[in-house]
Order: C-alpha cells, then structure tokens, then sequence
C-alpha cells in the first residue's frame, strides 16, 4: 500500500520534493544511466585475507548540468507560491521557452522572497543518446535568501559539474523512473498463487474481489500497469570518479547506450531505471571509504 496508486509516471525523471542542503550550494546532481560491470581490489579492511573482491557496478554518465535560470518563491499562510523567475534566454531551451530576452539577475529585489532555487537543464547533446531536447527541472539550495541569491548570480548561464556535487566514498540516494513493463496481471504483477488446474473459474486471479459494490477495492491485487514508477534507493555508494571515459568503454560502446564520452562514475551494485534513463542523485550524511580498484572491467 505504500506505493498506491500503481500507475505510470508522469515524467521520465525523478521529482525530489524536500532536498534543500544547510548550505547555499546544489542539492544532487544527475546523469544518464549507460549499464553495469564490475570492479576488483582488495579490501584493506575485512575478512578477505588479503584476497580480491569482486563487486558488480552501474556507470553512470554525467555531463554538466547547465543553470538557465532562477526561481523566487514567497511563503504565506498556505504555503510557498512562485513569485516570478529569471532565465537567460541564450542559455535556455528554445522549444521550452519561448524566448530570445536574455534575463538579468541585477534589478531583482530579495524584499518578501522567502527562498531561490535554480532552473537547471540537462544537457544530452553531449552524450550519444541520440537525444536533443533537454530535461528541465529546478533545484532547491540551502542557506538564507541572501546566500541562494549569491551562489545563483555566480553560476548564473554557467555549467554544474559532477566534481562540484559528489565525491568518492559518497553514500547517495538515487531517484528515479524503474523500467516500465506494461499492463501486468495479478500473478507477475503481486505475485498471486496459480490456483488449481481443476478450478472452477480462472487459475490467475485474485479470488474475491471484495463486495459487490461500485468501486474495486483498493487491497485486492489487480491486474494493471507494471514498472515506469518513481521510486528511490538509498544509500548507495559512490565507488569511484572517473574523467577518461576511455578507460571503462568496452570495444564496440555499452550495450544498449554506446559509448561515454563525459566524467562518468560508478556505484555499487544496481540502480533504478533503463538505460538512457536519468537517475538524481541527493546527498545524505553517510560516508565510507572508497577501495582502491585494481581492475574495471570492459
């Protein structure tokens, strides 16, 4: 019931809701998912005597994100409610945005305004999805209205890289869209038991379905849509951070993504989401100490 209603998301990335840092300075970072391999070394620390571990690893390619713009909110009695916002139009997606002005950030008044974030696009041209339009989405910062402002105006039309947010040995949350795998009955989709060959009516339904009333009952394990859904796993580490992507692109690219061409990094174990999917990542207060690889696989 934690994940009701089971239905297919409305966009093909994350939404975070509450990711404001303590400090003035960007909230998580995102990148497009390209596949899995796998890594050795050997522990200094554990119960390996000194012998390699093997740990399977996703990639994940991080071109910059680019700030096309800022957000101003004002809070009342019910709430934070959009004041207006600034985006510089040489910077910005023309099919979004419908406009050449650039903006300016100089005539803008903090009197009122509760909280800034930032207008940050994704930037897929550099990669080779074969994706042009960009995804568009805002991110909170930390701080008073005064420090939001400052860090805004600094990286105002500039780019946020992958060493600006995450750092090796990082524990992250990552956020995003699983892999969407149509309309699903009640057997693959809860795992409902096959009944007996010699039943009277189907085999892979859920049985009783509840009263005979209007409306189905929101308990009973329906057929229905499977996967595309926005869900989170948390802490994952942040094993290592690469700028040369050809030392992990096998012959021929990965499959199903082609080849990374942008700072890249891997995590440990598996991520949500298809490949070519974009994954946020949050920070939480969690740190470990990242091995020394000694082997990644192509």
């Amino acid at each position: 019931m934690q994940y009701w209603p089971r239905k297919r998301s409305s966009k093909s990335h994350a939404r975070l809701r509450t990711n404001a840092p303590k400090e003035a300075k960007p909230s998580f970072m995102a990148g497009f998912k390209v596949g899995m391999t796998h890594v050795a070394f050997i522990p200094a620390k554990g119960n390996s005597k000194g012998q390699q571990v093997v740990w399977p690893v996703t990639v994940v390619e991080f071109p910059p994100l680019r700030v096309a713009g800022i957000s101003l909110y004002k809070k009342d009695a019910y709430g934070k409610h959009k004041a207006g916002h600034v985006v510089d139009g040489d910077k910005f997606y023309q099919r979004i945005q419908h406009t050449k002005k650039k903006g300016s950030l100089e005539g803008i008044k903090l009197e009122g305004i509760d909280s800034l974030r930032l207008i940050v696009q994704t930037q897929p041209n550099l990669t080779g999805i074969g994706r042009k339009k960009p995804d568009v989405f805002e991110m909170a910062l930390g701080g008073t209205p005064e420090e939001q402002f400052a860090f805004a105006k600094e990286k105002f039309g500039k780019d946020i890289t992958l060493q600006d947010v995450l750092q090796e040995g990082m524990l992250v949350d990552a956020h995003a869209v699983t892999k969407g795998k149509g309309f699903q009955g009640s057997v693959k989709r809860f795992g409902v038991a096959i009944r007996h060959h010699k039943s009277e009516k189907s085999r892979r339904s859920p049985g009783a379905i509840g009263p005979w009333r209007g409306g189905k009952m929101t308990k009973v394990p329906m057929a229905g849509q499977m996967g595309y859904h926005t869900r989170t796993e948390r802490n994952k580490l942040l094993v290592q951070i690469g700028s040369e992507p050809e030392k992990i692109n096998p012959k021929g690219g990965f499959q199903g993504y082609g080849m990374v061409k942008n700072p890249f990094a891997l995590f440990r174990g598996s991520l949500p989401g298809a490949d070519k999917r974009l994954i946020k990542f949050t920070l939480t207060k969690g740190k470990e100490e990242a091995p020394t690889l000694s082997h990644v696989s192509q």
